[in-house]
């Protein structure tokens, strides 16, 4: 499966990049508003960002497929995250700004959604279990860091400007409150501002696979693009998206691995 990716460690630590994909197969490109319009909201440069955990022994796992083919990090029931709240769902029909994706009557049919779900959802699932399993069969604790970005602002989505840090453990339930603490102190140190459980208090990724419990504890990380490329005042094809921007990343790649490094802490403890 060329478009899954895995970097295998042996550190308690499994990052998650469920959103940085943007591939899409050349006959659902048709079917679709605009290529570009498909692919707006991926989290932009993700894997770049992340570069340097495999170095902290980490696991990564991410997946080259756009999240308008699937979206891995959604309930495959199809139930909200955010009840009540716009969102997104798991074969998504619009855009964070409710822009349509498909062209009329091209939208994706449950038998379409449910050969996505075989054919990629699953297996970047199973990829997950396998390597949280692999490590519990190594260490008394694992951390499960799952990764995002989103532009600062998203006025469908939330109000105002984003923190640069947004801290998701499902209002506490997926991660022990000592892992919740080394993840904010290492976001505070910067002083950039950081939420917990705010606006986005994880996904279906962390919510699923943080089990205390068991030992995998979960968490996401939710960052605002401005910590590491420009944002443009307006979003078109031709402003979006702004190249990965090195000098403007490297205070927020130390800020992170400081991070990830707690996480590692904590599990090792």
């Amino acid at each position: 499966m060329d478009w899954l990716h895995i970097h295998r460690g042996d550190a308690p630590l499994v990052v998650s990049i469920p959103h940085a994909g943007t591939e899409i197969s050349p006959d659902l490109e048709p079917r679709l508003v605009s290529p570009w319009l498909a692919r707006k909201d991926a989290d932009w440069w993700m894997e770049r960002l992340y570069d340097f955990a495999g170095g902290l022994g980490a696991t990564v796992v991410h997946t080259g497929v756009s999240r308008t083919v699937i979206d891995v990090n959604r309930d495959p029931s199809g139930v909200s995250l955010y009840p009540g709240q716009a969102t997104t769902g798991l074969c998504p029909t619009d855009t964070f700004d409710g822009e349509p994706l498909y062209l009329d009557g091209q939208e994706p049919t449950e038998a379409e959604i449910a050969v996505r779900r075989e054919r990629f959802f699953d297996p970047y699932h199973a990829a997950l279990r396998g390597e949280l399993d692999r490590l519990r069969g190594l260490h008394g604790k694992v951390v499960l860091y799952d990764a995002h970005s989103i532009r600062s602002r998203a006025p469908r989505l939330f109000d105002g400007e984003l923190p640069q840090f947004n801290v998701g453990t499902n209002s506490g339930a997926s991660c022990a409150p000592a892992l919740t603490a080394a993840v904010e102190a290492a976001c505070d140190a910067t002083g950039l501002p950081r939420v917990t459980d705010g606006r986005f208090k994880g996904g279906w990724i962390t919510r699923h696979y943080g089990r205390p419990d068991t030992g995998v504890h979960a968490v996401q990380m939710e960052l605002a693009c401005r910590g590491y490329i420009d944002e443009p005042p307006a979003l078109t094809p031709d402003s979006w998206p702004t190249p990965y921007h090195p000098p403007r990343a490297a205070p927020l790649r130390e800020a992170l691995t400081d991070v990830l490094k707690a996480c590692l802490a904590f599990a090792q403890a």
